[in-house]
């Protein structure tokens, strides 16, 4: 059985379109295959044990990540030494400084508050993936048109790992239902 955990990105949730996609893909399309899509706590600390708990209770084989779950799943994959795919993904050195205070949630509405603290736990996080080690775990999915991450960045970080550049697109990643098969196939869900 395979088991991959979607990590979904910063102030969304698990209703996201990406989760939805690949969650009916999977239940549509694969045997063998399982995808857990928790809703992340907006609290950064707090989303990064509750991942760390799923991985320990669940044993996930991959994870998926968009945006800020990208940078989670890159985390997490090296620790693990999980498979990880990443679509538009946050990458070290991530700064959400920006984000301090009071934010929304996009998709649910709730307000939450960024602190220092949790910052803080991106930095130490930036710190033990600055390098990456696992580079064959790793795919990762990037449009030039993200209004949000520089997707050359990403490149340069990606470097010797599977990267498929899309000419155009968004932060939202359009067109993302054809970039499925390649993702069964890396993950090998069947």
């Amino acid at each position: 059985m395979i088991k991959i955990l979607y990590l979904h990105g910063f102030a969304s949730s698990a209703d996201s379109t990406k989760a939805k996609i690949i969650e009916s893909y999977v239940k549509r399309s694969t045997n063998a295959t399982t995808i857990l899509i928790p809703d992340l706590d907006n609290n950064i600390k707090n989303a990064y044990h509750q991942i760390e708990e799923i991985i320990k209770i669940e044993s996930p084989s991959s994870i998926i990540g968009s945006s800020l779950g990208g940078f989670f799943g890159t985390y997490f994959s090296e620790k693990y030494d999980l498979m990880c795919v990443n679509i538009n993904p946050a990458i070290p050195p991530i700064d959400m400084s920006e984000y301090l205070g009071e934010n929304e949630n996009y998709s649910t509405g709730a307000k939450f508050v960024i602190d220092q603290d949790q910052l803080d736990l991106l930095d130490t996080m930036n710190q033990k993936i600055k390098r990456l080690k696992k580079h064959k775990n790793l795919m990762t999915l990037v449009q030039s048109g993200d209004e949000v991450l520089d997707y050359k960045l990403a490149i340069q970080y990606f470097a010797g790992s599977q990267i498929e550049v899309t000419f155009g697109g968004n932060h939202s990643f359009e067109d993302f239902e054809s970039y499925i098969i390649k993702i069964q196939k890396f993950l090998n869900m069947h």
